[in-house]
């Protein structure tokens, strides 16, 4: 007996994925549990295991496809089984003829070409009654419709999918629902092991956290929700594009041991191989661009947190300590908040609060 393999809950509320890749191809065989293919969310790629053993007979979700929880993606059997009716239907027949409608006493002929390549035409905006067809008795092909595309636009075209259309999708949203104010400071960084910022900045963070609850909380519809963990996400710039996956516990954890998760995440975001868990329920995000970070930034809120933290470049710079100009290596620190949420002075003091500790852990090993 045949067997569909649908999408399943891929839970943290997602209805959606995107289907990135196929591990297997029709008519190889799989084994139960076996990984067939790889669905991207908003949060990870997630591999997605055949809940039977048997065949591949037909993939039905391309890569690229858009696929709601519950769609059947394939369908699994016995080699040389027939597929459901259900699951695919029988093919449209092929016009004997050119099709002709009369509307009035005025003839409209109208393009031969199958339903995919109307719809294809449709989502790239090209009138199919234009085209001279290169396939069989003149019929429009796919080819066809593509280069009549090319044609008639400038530049190269970049399908926005899998993490960019995650990113575009949260930037929107950010964008349109949170009203983001952003506080700056400098810090003094002279003395703080650069090889571990970012994790010190997350150790900042957390303790700072403690003392500014507001900014350790969610927005959810007309309440406020303090909440009493410190899973602090950290962005990661992928060639895929950004991604967030979270390191748990940060205020009981040292900064050694943060720092080596954050490289254990950094290293499976890169490679595409982050689990669904390391990118759920963060609290609260720092993000460092290093080098590139420029004297300041205003990094976006990662929804539905409410404050996000950006450390931004360090160098030598003069200034005055005690009556005379000396060399330090001083950066800008920021706060970006959802005012809804936390007021200038409780940003303003939790940002200070956690140059403080940056610019202790300095103190302490000089």
């Amino acid at each position: 007996m045949a067997h569909e393999l649908r999408l399943p809950d891929l839970g943290e509320g997602l209805d959606e994925g995107e289907v990135s890749r196929w591990l297997v191809a029709e008519g190889d065989v799989v084994a139960e549990n076996d990984a067939v293919v790889e669905v991207q969310t908003d949060k990870a790629t997630v591999e997605i295991p055949s809940p039977h053993a048997g065949t591949l007979l037909k993939i039905l979700a391309r890569e690229g496809a858009i696929v709601k929880v519950g769609t059947t993606l394939a369908v699994i059997g016995a080699e040389g089984e027939q597929l459901l009716r259900s699951v695919e239907a029988p093919p449209e027949p092929e016009p004997a003829g050119p099709i002709v409608s009369v509307v009035g006493s005025e003839p409209l002929a109208a393009a031969r070409a199958t339903p995919a390549v109307r719809d294809l035409a449709r989502q790239l905006g090209i009138e199919l009654l234009s085209l001279r067809g290169s396939g069989p008795a003149g019929r429009i092909t796919e080819g066809d419709v593509r280069a009549a595309a090319e044609a008639a636009s400038e530049g190269r075209r970049v399908p926005v999918r899998g993490i960019r259309r995650a990113v575009a999708e949260q930037v929107e949203r950010t964008h349109r629902e949170i009203p983001a104010v952003t506080f700056v400071e400098e810090c003094d960084f002279t003395g703080v092991d650069r090889s571990r910022l970012v994790a010190g900045a997350l150790k900042a963070a957390a303790g700072a956290l403690r003392a500014f609850p507001e900014l350790n909380a969610r927005f959810e519809e007309d309440e406020i929700v303090l909440l009493d963990r410190y899973d602090i996400g950290v962005a990661v710039h992928t060639a895929a594009g950004l991604v967030v996956p979270v390191v748990r516990a940060c205020d009981t954890r040292t900064v050694e041991e943060i720092d080596t998760e954050i490289r254990r995440l950094a290293e499976a975001a890169r490679a595409g191989a982050l689990h669904p868990e390391d990118v759920r329920d963060s609290t609260f995000t720092v993000t460092s661009a290093g080098k590139l970070g420029g004297l300041l930034m205003t990094p976006l809120i990662n929804h539905p947190e409410v404050a996000i933290l950006g450390l931004h470049r360090i160098a030598s710079r003069p200034v005055a300590r005690d009556g005379a100009i000396v060399v330090r290596e001083m950066g800008n620190v920021s706060v970006t908040f959802d005012h809804r949420v936390v007021d200038g002075v409780q940003a303003a003091g939790f940002c200070l609060d956690v140059i403080a500790r940056l610019e202790g852990q300095g103190r302490s090993r000089s």
